[in-house]
């Protein structure tokens, strides 16, 4: 599928305006040190997801989420004044799952690649220097 160039262009805009509300304006203890990862704005540019961490903690704390959904009508007031644009999208808050995501699959492939690389260095090269060395006479008689 194709992204509307527009909508990512002001997916950056809008992170980028976030990060410093987020940072100066909110006052709301239970957002705390978040980060905004990434937002995806509709093709439309009337809705935007936006995709945040939470520094310091591991999984979903339904806390920041209230936090930040409360504060939604609050930042896109803000933003519709800091990014002169004639419909400001309204914002839905999740929970960045990417990352944990990649961690998890660079665990599985690990899993699965280190028996094979144990087995495969001292076979793989035993194998191939027999091949060289005895040339098509050698494959049957070692075994």
């Amino acid at each position: 599928m194709k992204t509307n160039p527009r909508a990512r262009r002001l997916g950056a805009e809008i992170q980028r305006e976030l990060t410093q509300l987020l940072r100066r304006e909110v006052k709301d203890e239970r957002i705390g040190n978040v980060t905004i990862t990434a937002v995806d704005v509709a093709g439309d540019l009337r809705t935007a997801k936006v995709y945040y961490l939470v520094f310091g903690k591991a999984g979903a704390d339904p806390r920041v989420q209230a936090g930040l959904t409360s504060a939604a009508g609050f930042l896109r007031n803000a933003l519709s004044k800091s990014l002169m644009i004639r419909h400001t999208p309204t914002l839905s808050f999740a929970l960045d799952t990417s990352i944990e995501h990649g961690v998890r699959l660079t665990q599985l492939i690990d899993r699965v690649n280190k028996p094979r690389d144990g087995e495969g260095d001292g076979e793989g090269e035993g194998d191939r220097g027999g091949e060289g060395d005895g040339g098509g006479g050698g494959d049957g008689e070692p075994q």
